[in-house]
């Protein structure tokens, strides 16, 4: 029998509100563990991603990443979450970086500040037309801004930029149209966002066992979106504070800024809620 010890925490959190934020599950060591286990496990706990730190030769720690159905190369609230549970534990101070599937990614922190910098990213063109996008998204032709793209700094996701923060608050996904996008490989995931206030509202969308959930808060999404702004040539540097989760109950907010030097870098804040242990 092995016992496994775990965190709950919560990432890209709104001031000190506990139930803000995205929920992750940190397993502390996941050595013992096969990746049916991992699998199992995530999807035991039935969040979006549940991560699992292991050792590495080329990094502070190795981590894989689970959502209940599948395993991710790279995602951003996982990434920050278990970089806090890592520097509480003593495995780095306020610098470090992970192995992942999708490469080496650099995190850094300032108090439960996290800060991590993702991948160059490449893009790609949405084959299918302005009409189709409208009926996925469930808003006008109109209402589509410019250039919709696939994005990809660690996981491809299609990036929609919408002309009004209205048009992202009527957002709602169509399943059936959202399978039968052209993406490369893995589940098809969409991200909406609009001018609002100060900054943007976005919101972000993925299939998960049938249904199409909608997400509190996606850091790799904000990277993609940095990519996006890559792609379209915009002023550098840009930065942004975004909100996210109204929709999904857990209110979050997240910071994107591309840098001169085109580097991309999602931050947030992290909360941890719980800790305990299960034995297997």
């Amino acid at each position: 029998m092995t016992t496994l010890s775990y965190r709950i925490v919560n990432v890209f959190t709104q001031g000190d509100d506990p139930f803000s934020g995205n929920p992750l599950c940190v397993f502390e060591s996941g050595e013992s563990l096969d990746t049916a286990r991992m699998q199992a496990l995530a999807l035991q706990f039935n969040l979006s991603e549940t991560t699992f730190i292991l050792p590495s030769a080329r990094a502070t720690a190795r981590v894989r990443i689970f959502t209940p159905n599948y395993e991710m190369r790279f995602a951003g609230h996982p990434t920050l979450g278990t970089a806090h549970v890592c520097r509480a534990l003593g495995l780095a101070s306020d610098t470090l970086t992970f192995e992942m599937q999708a490469g080496i990614i650099p995190v850094q922190a300032t108090g439960r500040h996290w800060t991590l910098q993702a991948n160059a990213p490449w893009w790609r063109e949405v084959p299918e037309s302005r009409s189709t996008l409208a009926s996925l998204l469930g808003v006008a032709e109109d209402e589509i801004g410019d250039r919709p793209l696939w994005v990809n700094t660690g996981t491809e996701q299609l990036i929609v930029p919408l002309t009004t923060e209205a048009a992202v608050r009527r957002a709602t996904v169509r399943g059936d149209i959202l399978s039968q996008l052209g993406r490369e490989e893995g589940a098809r995931m969409a991200y909406v966002f609009a001018p609002a206030g100060n900054g943007l509202l976005a919101r972000f969308f993925f299939p998960q066992g049938g249904a199409v959930i909608e997400d509190p808060a996606t850091g790799s999404a904000t990277a993609n979106l940095g990519g996006w702004c890559l792609a379209m040539g915009r002023p550098l540097p840009c930065e942004f504070e975004i909100s996210q989760g109204e929709y999904a109950g857990r209110p979050s907010t997240l910071f994107l800024r591309v840098g001169t030097d085109r580097s991309i870098r999602v931050s947030g804040d992290v909360i941890e809620l719980g800790r305990g242990s299960i034995t297997l």
